[in-house]
């Protein structure tokens, strides 16, 4: 059973590590900024998972589209389809209880969960590629990395005076080391992937990496904390579960479709290369289908009826419990029954697993997100996020919320106003990102 753990683990060789023994000492739940505790008895974890899940970064979460819009299902209006805010929830359980079954602390993992996509800009990944082609010439725009800066710098909640300033400095929520560390997907600078420097991957920007060094001290280069792998995992099982469940929700998605040799040859080439490595064998994602398609609790058709949805709900828990369960059996099979915390150890996801989630983010790719209305959708949604940052670096600081406006004109030069100008959309909801672009481009029409 083959997974992610490398032969250098220190683990597997009987050698001692810091980690293992003293998994959540001073150092990782140590903050940028010391503060005192407001209410004893509480852990340094909980307090970081209250600090996101209270946070307004979060809550606007609640406007940004995951895969289906509300109000576009075929043939009738359905108002509830998931959201950012809702995967984010759904990630939380996921990783909280995978989490606490092989030893992490709960709520550092829930944290993580929570903050995982709080750097999404609005239409998501689509509004990201936009925003990237905005921010070129400002270090580029990446979700992840996005996600760091506003957990330490944009999202106000605790300020400290430093030398050299008049004003006091946001530090943002002022999570310990450990939370940002696991809410970190993607270690490494832009271009700083050792396994494929090409990759539009990337944790951190430029500005940030002060804040960055000290989240990563002591911690291996590259290498992504447990509690990390536990948050991508959960996001992985519940993004890919529920995006299908939607699209059969929708109508979007015709189970019967799965059988037919020429969908599925859609699908794999829709698989391979986006989801799974270019040299994956398709005969490996037809057995991973059809290992799905056989289990008795698999939905082989869906009508909306009462029965229907909740023979639909049973067969997303049936898998999430799948992937969770595989993931912890294999990750046990490697470590043992210890508790598995920071880089101790490495969560270990049989291939099966991967082939079979991977399988199911292609149908939801081939049926709901390449629709051609949503081709349609997703170019409007380019030019209104171009248009808007046009009209931003016109007219700013005009359209720019107070606190933007600040650090636009506390901004040492064009480099660093483009960025607060990129940091403004980002934190737009889809709604707002269409009414902040009607309000200033109302003059070209």
């Amino acid at each position: 059973m083959e997974g992610i753990t490398g032969s250098t683990d220190p683990l597997r060789h009987g050698v001692e590590h810091p980690y293992v023994e003293h998994p959540y000492d001073e150092s990782a739940t140590a903050r940028w900024a010391a503060e005192p505790d407001k209410r004893p008895g509480r852990t340094a974890f909980q307090r970081d998972r209250a600090r996101v899940l209270h946070s307004g970064a979060l809550r606007r979460l609640a406007g940004k589209t995951q895969v289906v819009t509300p109000g576009t299902r075929s043939g009738a209006w359905d108002p509830s389809p998931r959201t950012r805010l809702t995967h984010s929830l759904e990630c939380a359980q996921v990783g909280r209880e995978l989490g606490a079954a092989l030893g992490c602390d709960p709520d550092l993992v829930e944290a993580a969960c929570l903050a995982h996509d709080l750097g999404h800009p609005p239409f998501g990944h689509n509004g990201e590629q936009a925003l990237n082609d905005v921010a070129e010439g400002c270090g580029g725009f990446e979700g992840n990395a996005q996600s760091l800066r506003l957990l330490t710098r944009i999202e106000p909640k605790h300020f400290v005076r430093t030398a050299g300033t008049q004003e006091p400095v946001s530090v943002g929520l002022n999570l310990t080391r450990a939370a940002l560390d696991a809410a970190t997907k993607y270690p490494w600078p832009r271009g700083g992937n050792p396994a494929d420097p090409g990759s539009p991957k990337f944790g951190v920007y430029e500005d940030d990496l002060p804040v960055f060094a000290w989240a990563r001290q002591g911690a291996p280069a590259h290498r992504k904390c447990f509690e990390a792998q536990v948050m991508d995992w959960a996001d992985d099982v519940a993004y890919s579960v529920h995006d299908f469940e939607d699209g059969l929700h929708a109508g979007h998605i015709d189970p019967n479709a799965l059988l037919s040799e020429h969908e599925r040859q859609e699908i794999w080439a829709v698989a391979v290369g986006r989801y799974v490595p270019k040299d994956t064998d398709p005969q490996a994602l037809a057995d991973a289908l059809d290992r799905l398609v056989d289990e008795e609790w698999w939905p082989h058709g869906y009508d909306g009826s009462a029965v229907a949805q909740a023979r639909l709900k049973d067969a997303t828990s049936q898998l999430i419990g799948r992937f969770c369960l595989a993931a912890e059996g294999a990750t046990r099979q490697a470590y043992g029954t210890g508790r598995l915390t920071r880089y101790a150890a490495e969560l270990v996801v049989p291939d099966e697993a991967h082939l079979e989630c991977a399988v199911l983010k292609a149908v939801a790719d081939r049926y709901v997100m390449q629709r051609a209305e949503q081709e349609a959708l997703r170019a409007e949604q380019r030019v209104v996020v171009a248009e808007l940052a046009d009209a931003l670096v016109t007219r700013a600081p005009e359209g720019l919320d107070p606190q933007f406006r600040a650090l636009f004109d506390a901004a040492a030069d064009d480099r660093a106003r483009k960025r607060v100008i990129v940091d403004q959309i980002a934190s737009l909801t889809d709604a707002s990102a269409r009414a902040l672009h009607a309000r200033l481009t109302a003059h070209r029409r």
